[in-house]
């Protein structure tokens, strides 16, 4: 279907279509008719489906034709600070051309940004994108004026609970007019969401995307490999790929820092984010990472989802995912817009039931090949059984050696928002946002 067939605003599609966008996703198609007729929705999809756009552009749509004038109309409570700033860019992008207000409300700033943030709110604005802890301290202040609220969305729902937010978001939303339409999205939906659920929708209508295997697009290699053997290893096939866009994952904080300052005493161009780096930093690393001042981000699971830069040709998994559907999202982060991308996965003998739980999720086998020859031989892959193999097994190292060379296929090598004035609200309160890259 395309966008212009779901009766949204005129200033609306002109945005749209100035970001060359014509054909709605499955997401957007089953979403929207329903949020535009007033019912609550849970929107179950992951992240690459388009679901950000799923609820903002019929947000938008309302507000635009709202008589309502400097009060919160729209709030949209996420996990993180960077899914905050991208939301906030996606709306400013569709907005361009509508006056619709908007700004991001997340923690670790200075005091300059927590007043900046307090303004806006006393002043008036739209739709407000925030992270719950934040929100909950402007709301203790008493400025913040829920009276005209029309929209309640709750993003990545099942994040937000993995990562402890259930009692702030109870307090918040007990705070917030009953008369509300409420929207909830997450890619899974255990018992926790189903019950947060039913505490803020009202009869909600369901839409359900399928978990997606990884696109096609994505080449996917996994290496066994020793422990000790990951950093050279990864080293060496970092540094045959000078000037590509290349994210890494670790597991935790202290394994990004670790590896993060390996990689740089190395001479390879890398930057760091989790949330041990100050958010300031953060947002300095990902606008160099966009403008490829900076070819490796080495990251954990917060970039994972919600995190849209173009163009990333490679990802690598330096510790397996404990979760199998983060394998999905991780690697979702390349092969983006039917582009092509690879995905690499560095299997220790630790981590080897994991990745057997990765392959049964999406439905198939991933090469697997040993270390780099001058690395030595590797660990046997235990097809099945609970542990890893810790074992040299002669003829495995063998193949290991043979395969062990130099090997996997070469890598291969946007929005436009648009010319023209917007609408007569100042965004006074905009943070410096970089100009969105690929929103939706």
């Amino acid at each position: 279907m395309n966008f212009d067939e779901l009766g949204l605003h005129p200033d609306l599609l002109e945005g749209i279509q100035a970001m060359n966008y014509k054909t709605a996703t499955p997401i957007q198609e089953q979403s929207i008719p329903i949020i535009l007729d007033g019912k609550d929705l849970i929107g179950i999809a992951q992240t690459g489906t388009g679901k950000t756009a799923a609820f903002v552009l019929p947000l938008l749509d309302f507000i635009i034709d709202s008589d309502t004038v400097d009060k919160i109309q729209a709030l949209v409570i996420v996990p993180t600070r960077e899914l905050a700033i991208q939301i906030d860019q996606v709306i400013e992008a569709y907005s361009y051309f509508t006056g619709v207000s908007s700004i991001a409300i997340y923690g670790g700033g200075d005091g300059k940004e927590f007043a900046q943030e307090k303004q806006a709110f006393v002043s008036g604005v739209d739709i407000v994108i925030a992270t719950p802890g934040r929100l909950l301290s402007h709301m203790a202040m008493g400025y913040v004026d829920y009276s005209k609220l029309r929209f309640l969305v709750l993003d990545e729902a099942d994040r937000m609970l993995d990562m402890g937010f259930q009692p702030d978001l109870l307090r918040i939303i007990e705070k917030l007019p009953p008369k509300r339409q409420g929207l909830l999205f997450s890619a899974t939906m255990p018992d926790g969401v189903m019950k947060l659920a039913r505490k803020m929708l009202h009869e909600p209508e369901t839409v359900s995307i399928a978990l997606s295997k990884p696109a096609e697009g994505i080449t996917q290699t996994a290496y066994v490999l020793y422990e000790e053997q990951k950093l050279p290893h990864i080293t060496e096939l970092l540094r045959d790929r000078k000037g590509q866009r290349i994210v890494v994952f670790c597991s935790s904080k202290a394994s990004v820092s670790s590896l993060y300052y390996k990689l740089h005493r190395k001479g390879l161009s890398v930057g760091q984010i989790s949330s041990d780096v100050e958010q300031n930093e953060r947002e300095k690393i990902m606008q160099e990472f966009r403008a490829r001042k900076i070819d490796i981000l080495v990251a954990t699971d917060v970039i994972s989802r919600g995190i849209d830069v173009d163009g990333i040709e490679l990802v690598v998994n330096y510790d397996v995912p404990r979760d199998p559907e983060d394998y999905i999202h991780r690697i979702g982060r390349t092969a983006r817009a039917e582009r092509k991308g690879e995905a690499m996965t560095l299997i220790s003998p630790t981590d080897q039931h994991r990745f057997r739980r990765i392959e049964k999720l999406i439905g198939k086998s991933i090469e697997k090949l040993g270390p780099l020859k001058q690395l030595g031989p590797g660990p046997e892959y235990q097809s099945s059984g609970k542990g890893g193999g810790n074992h040299r097994g002669a003829g495995h190292q063998q193949r290991n050696q043979a395969q062990g060379e130099r090997k996997g296929p070469p890598a291969n090598g946007q929005g436009n928002t648009g010319q023209g004035q917007g609408g007569g609200k100042k965004k006074f309160w905009n943070k410096s946002k970089p100009k969105p890259q690929s929103p939706g």
